[in-house]
């Protein structure tokens, strides 16, 4: 079929399949430009591995590392008249990779929520890698089903009184004023259930269970704090209090992991990219398109793939990384440098719909927004037939 960009809001209800696996393997030629990672983890265990830092750290993993990885995520194959979701299409272009190279991959497909299907996981785990010396955590979900089949919700709400900023309309290129009610007791208790650390914690605690964690094993989870522009909707919003009992997660795992197996437990508070997730959130987009024209011209943007190449550098290989205390590395440190953030801050007293494209980089923000379902790769015809249907070569059940 032809595949054409059917976008609705914050989400593109197409994907390509062929501008997929281009920009994935664009994000490998980055990693096998900067050189390999050989003392990297080796087996590794990716939640939520088929789109933004879960891809990044997958690509990374296995072209970087030349790892063995298995990874997990909830995404939708194609059928006779619709494409696959972004995420099916990148984990089958990554899939081929690992197999030129001979390198084993593995992958399921459900809801890494869900106690039953934990259950699958790891008994595919133990009969395929057998054990994992680093085990990622990037699910990104807007709801959750507990092992006691609760089900949550979470919200995009300041706490304690309304928030209003600017954001842009990326539709129609418009900037204007959007004003967000509060989030109720019950509002921020979901968005902690959805968001926080408790299914992290029930993923490492069950792993330990198993016996299927090598010693010294690493666990590690992404997370963002972001500048004082964005702190009503994101730090000091419902997302920031489900990041801090993230981070309260991850003092209690990496506890937990050095009495079990001597291992370690990390938050990486990455810097702010385009994302499936981050679209959705008010404000974001138009900070996004703001700090991103500066960042660039000062030559220190970044996107997932370089940060998580930084990431496994600094952690594995020794290369400067700044960390706080020991179970935060910022990778946001270029983002919330001072010449960036008092630039942004004169930008965003200004902007406007009138000067949105020159004050910003609102079209690289809709390009990578795009990218991330396969659209405006520069080599890819997308006026011509492609086959949808892509069979995942390593799909277990």
């Amino acid at each position: 079929m032809i595949i054409k960009p059917r976008v609705r809001g914050f989400i593109c209800i197409t994907a390509h399949p062929d501008g997929c696996a281009a920009h994935v393997q664009e994000q490998a030629n980055y990693v096998l430009s900067q050189g390999a990672l050989g003392h990297a983890p080796k087996r590794v265990l990716i939640l939520g591995a088929s789109t933004g830092y879960g891809l990044a750290s997958r690509i990374v993993s296995t072209v970087g590392c030349k790892a063995e990885t298995f990874g997990v995520f909830f995404e939708r194959p194609g059928d006779e008249d619709k494409p696959a979701s972004p995420g099916w299409y990148n984990t089958v272009a990554l899939e081929k990779i690992a197999d030129a190279s001979g390198t084993k991959f593995y992958s399921m497909n459900g809801d890494a929520f869900s106690a039953e299907f934990k259950t699958k996981v790891v008994k595919a785990l133990r009969e395929t890698l057998g054990t994992v010396d680093c085990v990622i955590y990037s699910l990104a979900a807007p709801r959750r089903t507990d092992k006691d089949g609760n089900m949550y919700k979470s919200v995009l709400k300041p706490v304690g009184s309304a928030f209003t900023s600017k954001t842009v309309n990326t539709d129609k290129a418009e900037v204007f004023e959007t004003t967000l009610e509060p989030a109720t007791e019950e509002d921020i208790f979901n968005t902690v259930k959805v968001m926080g650390g408790e299914d992290w914690e029930e993923w490492i605690r069950l792993l330990a269970q198993e016996n299927l964690l090598e010693k010294h094993a690493t666990t590690i989870a992404y997370s963002y704090i972001g500048p004082e522009v964005t702190w009503p909707i994101y730090k000091s919003g419902t997302i920031g209090q489900a990041k801090a009992h993230l981070m309260k997660t991850a003092e209690a795992l990496n506890a937990f992991l050095k009495e079990k197996v001597d291992g370690h437990a990390l938050i990486s508070v990455n810097k702010a990219v385009v994302t499936q997730a981050s679209s959705a959130i008010p404000v974001v987009p138009l900070y996004n398109s703001v700090l991103f024209k500066i960042m660039k011209a000062k030559g220190l943007h970044e996107d997932c793939i370089q940060q998580i190449y930084r990431l496994f550098a600094g952690l594995f290989e020794n290369a400067p990384l700044k960390r706080e205390g020991d179970i935060c590395v910022r990778l946001d440190d270029r983002e919330l440098l001072p010449e960036v953030q008092n630039e942004v801050k004169d930008v965003w007293a200004k902007i406007n719909t009138e000067n949105l494209r020159s004050l910003s980089d609102f079209d690289g923000y809709q390009k990578n927004f795009l990218q991330l379902f396969g659209f405006e790769c520069d080599s890819i015809n997308y006026d011509a037939d492609t086959a949808h249907l892509r069979p995942m070569k390593h799909l277990l059940d």
